[in-house]
């Protein structure tokens, strides 16, 4: 499988997602909870779950600033962004194990098309003017 490149949105931060299988080694989900709506300053957060090690930065490491707090439930999150264009790339919390969640929209648009999402997660919390997706699995919510 071809690597997955993306980046933030001034191009000083670059990396390479490199899976043997995007249908099994990754997940694509969409969440409706109010940290990521907060955070992402949309109706929805987007990220997609693949191995920490199918992950490397290939450039930009100076300009990578973190960010660290509990989000809504109660769990620590870890976000990695652009200290110069602000722009996300990646989070993950406490229980993510050797799992990354890496923002969607930071991957160049030939890459996304190879992890389209599975799921979507707090569907109680989803805008009411926002349609479900069919085809997709949905969670009202997660119980810790």
């Amino acid at each position: 499988m071809p690597p997955l490149p993306g980046g933030c949105y001034c191009g000083a931060i670059r990396y390479t997602i490199t899976l043997s299988d995007p249908a099994s080694d990754a997940r694509t989900s969409i969440c409706h909870c109010g940290a990521c709506k907060r955070f992402t300053g949309c109706n929805y957060g987007i990220t997609t779950k693949i191995p920490r090690s199918a992950f490397v930065l290939e450039r930009g490491r100076d300009s990578l600033r973190v960010h660290e707090a509990e989000n809504s439930s109660g769990v620590r999150l870890h976000r990695e962004f652009c200290g110069i264009c602000g722009g996300s790339l990646l989070e993950f919390g406490e229980n993510a194990g050797d799992n990354i969640y890496v923002f969607y929209g930071t991957m160049d648009d030939h890459a996304r098309g190879q992890v389209e999402p599975k799921g979507e997660f707090f569907c109680k919390l989803r805008d009411p003017w926002m349609p479900e997706i069919e085809g997709i699995f949905h969670k009202e919510e997660i119980k810790n």
